[in-house]
């Protein structure tokens, strides 16, 4: 694959062609990511306020009325709710897992099978989450699967 990067004024509109054979599941991801604006949630942690970029998550659950973000080491509360977390991760790599989960399918190393039609999904960082009966096929859309 080539690439080439070209730097120009600031005074012109920066822009992005992606030129394919095929448009696969990576180059989509990989507009999906061009598109998404750096968008960052706040998230707290041990009395701290943190900034997160959305693109570092790789999932948000609800636990006991609880919200929280996930990234790769770090867990963080967040006061918004599921429904919001989903707004704001429309159109992007994020998908419903689960009556109290989201997903971020970019973040997803492999799957397998589980019992009653669900699937265990295992991140990249070795975390494993079970994807719900009715989410399965968003999953696998998802994954070109």
């Amino acid at each position: 694959m080539k690439i080439t990067v070209e730097e120009i004024d600031v005074s012109q509109e920066e822009e992005v062609i992606v030129r394919c054979h095929e448009l696969n599941s990576q180059i989509r991801s990989f507009i999906e990511q061009l598109k998404l604006p750096q968008k960052e949630l706040i998230g707290y942690q041990n009395g701290e306020i943190h900034r997160l970029k959305i693109t570092d998550i790789f999932y948000f659950e609800v636990v006991d009325n609880h919200s929280f973000i996930y990234c790769e080491k770090d867990v963080f509360e967040s006061k918004m709710r599921l429904y919001e977390f989903e707004e704001i991760c429309q159109d992007t790599s994020f998908f419903r897992a689960g009556k109290s989960l989201v997903l971020n399918s970019d973040k997803i190393e492999y799957i397998e099978p589980s019992f009653s039609g669900r699937f265990e999904v295992t991140l990249m960082n070795k975390e494993k989450r079970i994807v719900s009966r009715q989410y399965v096929k968003e999953l696998k859309k998802r994954l070109g699967v």
